[in-house]
Order: structure tokens, then sequence, then C-alpha cells
């Protein structure tokens, strides 16, 4: 079965994690955490494969260390989430032409394949190294930052994931989706049924989010 597993939050210290198995459209697994961790989808999984699920690949959000914890199987990074990051760095209007050059790279993304990508990335990267390694010192310090810290953390996010942003087409027989999207609609599912009952007890609003998760099981 392929996973997609993830963790939503109400607040900054309640959320829960589920994992989804987006070709049955059933949740089937979740547990409530205070913050999230790898130790967490370590256990799910372990809890799963104990009851007799194998899974052949999963589609995770792009959070680091998701890859280690299902580094035997194929890992397919969301690109709807990669694009998402890329936009928070740049905005969707980007100040510089290094900015506005790396945006039009990212948004060729869902209608590339990797060996195109890499090259339009790995060409941007040429044309703006400068860009990429440009300090600014701090007066009277010997402390510095990087110039353009934004373009940059976009640009490593892109070439950090981009192993894994091709996944599915490298494996077209397991049917990977390119995006968590099947466990996304299910989190704003649950919370618009969670938000109308604002200010439940913490234990009476966990067992309304068990019963809309196990809902959607059907």
């Amino acid at each position: 079965m392929v996973l997609i597993p993830d963790t939503t939050f109400w607040g900054k210290c309640y959320g829960v994690c589920v994992f989804r198995a987006p070709h049955l459209k059933k949740n089937i697994w979740w547990t409530e955490v205070e913050k999230e961790i790898m130790a967490t989808y370590y256990y799910g999984r372990k809890i799963l494969e104990a009851k007799g699920w194998v899974f052949i690949a999963v589609v995770v959000d792009g959070r680091r260390g998701m890859t280690t914890v299902f580094k035997d199987i194929p890992v397919q990074v969301c690109q709807f989430h990669q694009m998402k990051t890329v936009t928070k760095y740049l905005t969707r209007r980007p100040e510089t032409l290094a900015g506005q050059e790396l945006r039009s790279v990212m948004l060729e993304l869902p209608r590339s394949n990797e060996k195109e990508f890499t090259k339009l990335l790995f060409d941007w990267k040429r044309d703006w190294h400068k860009c990429l390694t440009d300090k600014t010192h701090i007066l009277g310090t010997r402390r510095w930052h990087y110039t353009h810290k934004k373009v940059r953390s976009a640009y490593m996010s892109l070439e950090r994931n981009l192993p894994y942003l091709f996944t599915y087409q490298k494996y077209p027989e397991l049917n990977i989706p390119n995006t968590t999207n099947s466990l996304d609609g299910s989190f704003a599912h649950l919370k618009d049924k969670v938000d109308i009952h604002h200010g439940l007890r913490k234990d009476r609003r966990y067992k309304m989010i068990e019963e809309i998760l196990r809902g959607e099981e059907d």
C-alpha cells in the first residue's frame, strides 16, 4: 500500500498525526501529539506493520527527517508542498531578478520530469552562483550572513528535495501520487467539522476527531 503520513495542528501544542492510504481513501492510523517529531512516524509505521500492513511507497510533505523514516521504500516529496515552500521564501512577486527566474523554474515542476527540471535548476545555479554565495558582513563584528538568504533558502530546498520530487515517475507501476492532496483534503474536512464545536474539552475533542477520521474510512 502507498502511504501518506502527516500531522495537523490546532494552535501550537495540540495536533493529530494521521497515516492515510490514498488508494483506499482511508485513514488507517492516528494519534494525538504535542509537536511533530520523527519518533511518532517511526512508531506509527511500526504499529501498522505489526498488524500486517506492507508499504511499497510513501508521499511526504518534505519535512526534514521523513525520508529517513521511510528510507527503505520509494519516497515522493509532495510537489505542491515544495512549491509552497519556495513561494514562502520568494513570495509570488520576487523583488530580485534571481528570485523571479527561480520562481519561473519552480513553476515548471508539475509539468516537468527529473532530467528537464534538474537542467533548469542547475542552469539557474550556474547563472546565479554569485547570488547564492554573496555575504554581508556586520559592521564592527566578525559575523556575517548570506546577502540573498531567502533566494538561497528557496534554492537549497529545491536542491535538497530534488532526488524525491519525481519518484512517482520512476515507479509508474506503483501508482504513487505526486502530492499529499488526499490527506490534505481529509485534514480540511476534519478542521471544518471540529472548528464548529470550538471550546470542547480536550478529551471530547479527540473523541470527535477519532469519529471523523474513522468515518472517512467508508
